[in-house]
């Protein structure tokens, strides 16, 4: 029984128990290996600018969202009025999910290994979207980097933005996490 369970755990998150977690211990001079930062989980969000023209602008980015996810998007209406954008208190306005778990290392291992080499002259991301706290956010200007969606279907490219959330202290301890996991930080910022 405890064969089968062991072959359902994804790749990434078997490489962090068995050899990420000891490298940063001793890197980051941690005594207790609790203390050592892991990731929590991961948010995916897609504001769809549009949709105060269209309603179902946000329905296909939320059914692209979890084709990419595989998980079911939460819709996101407006919590107040804005008349410069035309927007009215309950419209709905945005698609975002939480990943956690068995699908948040699935999801990071088809973003580092699929998604990002496919990005066009791709250098690697900014070391410099950490929030202070050990959490970082990746912004993505097309969602056809993901071979989830099929081009021909999608009807409008649309941006999304990526939080990592970890449970690192330091933007020190969250960049060493991330690294560790494969992110490909350019080299000089």
């Amino acid at each position: 029984m405890a064969q089968r369970n062991e072959e359902t755990i994804p790749r990434l998150q078997r490489l962090y128990r068995e050899e990420v977690r000891g490298r940063l211990q001793k890197e980051l001079g941690l005594k207790n290996i609790n203390e050592v930062p892991r990731l929590e989980k991961i948010v995916i969000s897609m504001g769809v600018g549009e949709a105060t023209k269209d309603a179902a602008y946000v329905q296909d980015a939320a059914n692209e969202l979890a084709l990419i996810s595989g998980q079911k998007a939460r819709i996101i209406k407006a919590r107040k009025s804005v008349s410069n954008f035309k927007l009215r208190k309950g419209m709905q306005i945005a698609c975002m999910v939480t990943l956690r778990g068995k699908r948040m290392y699935e999801f990071l291992e088809r973003l580092l290994c699929v998604a990002l080499p496919r990005i066009r002259d791709f250098r690697g991301v900014s070391g410099k979207a950490f929030d202070g706290r050990g959490n970082y956010s990746l912004g993505l200007d097309d969602q056809l980097i993901f071979p989830e969606l099929d081009p021909d279907k999608v009807k409008r490219t649309q941006g999304m933005n990526i939080a990592f959330v970890t449970t690192a202290r330091t933007d020190e301890e969250g960049r060493a996490l991330l690294r560790e996991l494969g992110m490909p930080f350019k080299k000089k910022e």
